[in-house]
C-alpha cells in the first residue's frame, strides 16, 4: 500500500486478529488523517458510565430524564478524562473538528449543555477519549492487516444497534466478517 489515499471521513474496522485488544471488533470513525497522523473515535463499545454522569460533572438537569440514561462510548485510549461528541449537523460549537459538511468532533462544554436541554445536534455520540495515531503508524497497522476501511456511513454511527456496527461496517464494504481467520497472512 504505497500510494494510500488519506482516510478522514471513513470506518475502520478490525480485523478478528485484535481480539483482546482495546480495539477488538471495534469499528472506528476517522475524523481528521493527512501527513501528521490520524484520529477517530470508536463507534460500538458503550462504557458503563451515561450523559448523567457528564450532567452532574457539568451541574446540568437534563430536560428530560431520558437522556441522562444514554451510555457514553469508550471513544479510544486517548485522553479517556475528555468528552468527544460526534454529531451531525455540523453546527456552531466551540472547539468543532469539521469532517465533512454533515459531521462534527466537538469536545466543548456548550454543546453537551445544549444536549441537556434538547437543543444539541439532531444526531450525536458522546465518547470518552478518542483513538490517535503518529504519522505513518496507521498506514503500517493496515498494511500489517490489523484493520479493514472503507467509506463511513452515518446509519451505521448513530441508528443501528451498537452490537451490530462491526459486523454491519464489513458488510457495506463486502466482507463478512465471520469468514475472517483471526491470522492475518502476506503473500
Amino acid at each position: 500500500m504505497n500510494d494510500l489515499t488519506y482516510l478522514k471521513d471513513n470506518f475502520l474496522i478490525a480485523m478478528p486478529g485484535m481480539e483482546g485488544s482495546d480495539f477488538s471488533k471495534s469499528v472506528t470513525y476517522l475524523c481528521q488523517h493527512d501527513k501528521e497522523g490520524a484520529l477517530g473515535v470508536v463507534i460500538n463499545k458503550p462504557s458503563t458510565l451515561t450523559m448523567g454522569d457528564i450532567f452532574k460533572q457539568l451541574n446540568v438537569t437534563p430536560a428530560r430524564p431520558e437522556i441522562a440514561k444514554i451510555p457514553l462510548f469508550l471513544g479510544g485510549p486517548v485522553q479517556q478524562e475528555r468528552g468527544f461528541v460526534l454529531h451531525t449537523p455540523v453546527g456552531e460549537w466551540d472547539s468543532t473538528m469539521v469532517v465533512n459538511d454533515q459531521l462534527a468532533l466537538t469536545s466543548s462544554k456548550d454543546i453537551l449543555e445544549a444536549i441537556s436541554q434538547g437543543k444539541g445536534p439532531q444526531q450525536w455520540l458522546v465518547a470518552l477519549g478518542y483513538a490517535g495515531w503518529g504519522s505513518g503508524q496507521l498506514e503500517k497497522e493496515i498494511q500489517a492487516n490489523a484493520w479493514l476501511h472503507g467509506k463511513a456511513d452515518q446509519d451505521i454511527i448513530f441508528d443501528e444497534p451498537v452490537n451490530q456496527r462491526w459486523e454491519l461496517a464489513a458488510h457495506r464494504i463486502g466482507v463478512d466478517i465471520s469468514l475472517m481467520s483471526m491470522d492475518a497472512g502476506h503473500c
